[in-house]
């Protein structure tokens, strides 16, 4: 059996540019490459931006009127700072962006190898290849796409749990110094009031942005973690259900696109209250206390693919139609 399509979403449209990876939706080598070339861009934008920045760090200035933007990040995980969130060491700086860069390379090499020495159609290829290949209309498939996926997410918020714990501690704003955090808060009440806009009993209109300590910053992560792995495994396991299905109907790329979008944004209007508000996750020695301008980039790009999510959403529907 030999899988064919005669064309892409792109053919229809006066538009092509607004398409992007859309017209490769039926082209599962084509899209796996592509979807490894851009992590490979998103990889070397970090590598680059670190290394440029520690390069040019100004010891006894603060990073916020340097106008840092990765800095900032790596400070608050406990790299390179001392008492006070002095910056004593810019050395890791530049060594996490080095291994950036060279994971950017390997990615990139990663997509280039599937755009030119794989079949457009991993299927066409046959053997270990052809259990890649996926369906829009397979529940099975996809959900051990979405599974793995993640597993994944669970493990890096995992990551973030160790360091905190484990190797070396991260920056507790409120004591301003690096410590190991030793007793998260796992109690469930706590840390999942925070989704309902409760923070100690009271109701709090910042939400999750309303923490104010390391413990429930950690537990949180560890809740979020065990989350999403365990869910990873269910939809490895256990294909979608029906209802599931027709809540979020999968019919082709562009519908699955339009929720990653959405999910996107929502993430992205999350950040911009924890960025313009909470002094415990980015903390005043290094994002400053005017974040207005961080804070609008945050929410224009969440905008941004809110308006990405109606556009392919429409798409699909036109599609389907």
């Amino acid at each position: 059996m030999t899988i064919t399509i005669e064309k892409t979403f792109a053919a229809n449209t006066k538009a092509p540019w607004l398409v992007g990876n859309a017209r490769l939706t039926d082209l599962s080598g084509q899209l796996l490459g592509a979807h490894v070339a851009h992590a490979g861009l998103i990889m070397f934008w970090a590598g680059t931006t670190t290394v440029s920045e520690s390069l040019r760090f100004v010891p006894g200035k603060p990073m916020y009127e340097q106008g840092m933007t990765l800095l900032p990040h790596l400070a608050t995980l406990g790299w390179g700072v001392g008492q006070g969130g002095e910056v004593v060491d810019t050395y890791p700086y530049f060594a996490i962006g080095m291994l950036h860069l060279v994971a950017s390379a390997v990615l990139g090499a990663g997509g280039l190898f599937h755009v030119f020495k794989t079949p457009p159609i991993l299927f066409n290829w046959g053997g270990q290849t052809a259990k890649f290949h996926y369906e829009w209309n397979d529940p099975k498939q996809l959900g051990l796409i979405l599974g793995h996926h993640l597993i994944i997410l669970g493990l890096a918020a995992l990551l973030l749990v160790l360091k905190a714990m484990y190797f070396g501690g991260i920056y507790d704003a409120n004591l301003h110094e690096i410590r190991v955090i030793t007793n998260p808060n796992l109690d469930p009440g706590s840390i999942f009031g925070y989704l309902m806009g409760m923070k100690d009993g009271a109701r709090n209109w910042l939400g999750m942005a309303s923490v104010d300590n390391l413990e429930d910053v950690i537990g949180g992560h560890i809740w979020i973690a065990g989350i999403l792995i365990g869910g990873g495994i269910w939809h490895i396991l256990i294909p979608t259900m029906g209802w599931a299905r027709k809540l979020f109907p999968i019919q082709n790329g562009e519908e699955i696109l339009s929720y990653s979008l959405l999910g996107l944004a929502l993430m992205a209007f999350i950040s911009t209250v924890f960025v313009g508000y909470n002094t415990t996750v980015f903390p005043i020695e290094f994002y400053g206390v005017e974040r207005l301008s961080t804070a609008n980039t945050q929410f224009f790009l969440g905008f941004s693919a809110l308006i990405g999510f109606f556009w392919h959403n429409w798409r699909s529907r036109q599609q389907s139609s």
